[in-house]
């Protein structure tokens, strides 16, 4: 079984950025650039939603409110997936998951960046941005 292990986040100020990683430890059936991953973010008693996602051909997908200042991107050689954010605003304070769909369901594609495409998570790291 596949292990994803987050790391970073921590607290920041609106305007500023920050970072999470995201690395998969374990046995893979196939290399770490077959799958598709995900970013996703919650807060108490609301929907976890998508941020971004990736394919295996480094296609990415953003929600509306992070695209244009949140990066997600992959280092095949190391299984590990980050999120760079950039100009935080208070709305983005969230517990960040990372996510895989280690099933090839989709062939390495994410049709859709929806939770329920995905079986695979981390245990989470917060993210707070103060104004």
């Amino acid at each position: 079984q596949v292990q994803l292990v987050e790391s970073g986040g921590g607290s920041g100020q609106a305007g500023g950025s920050l970072s999470v990683s995201c690395a998969a430890f374990g046995y893979l059936e196939y290399t770490y650039s077959s799958y598709c991953m995900a970013w996703f973010r919650q807060n108490p008693g609301k929907e976890r939603e998508g941020v971004a996602s990736i394919d295996a051909d480094g296609s990415t997908v953003y929600a509306d409110s992070v695209k244009g200042r949140f990066t997600i991107s992959r280092d095949n050689a190391k299984n590990t997936l980050y999120l760079q954010m950039n100009k935080l605003n208070p709305e983005d304070t969230a517990m960040y998951y990372c996510a895989a769909d280690f099933s090839l369901r989709y062939g390495g594609y994410c049709p859709l960046l929806r939770k329920a495409l995905f079986g695979s998570w981390g245990q989470g790291t917060q993210v707070t941005v103060s104004s």
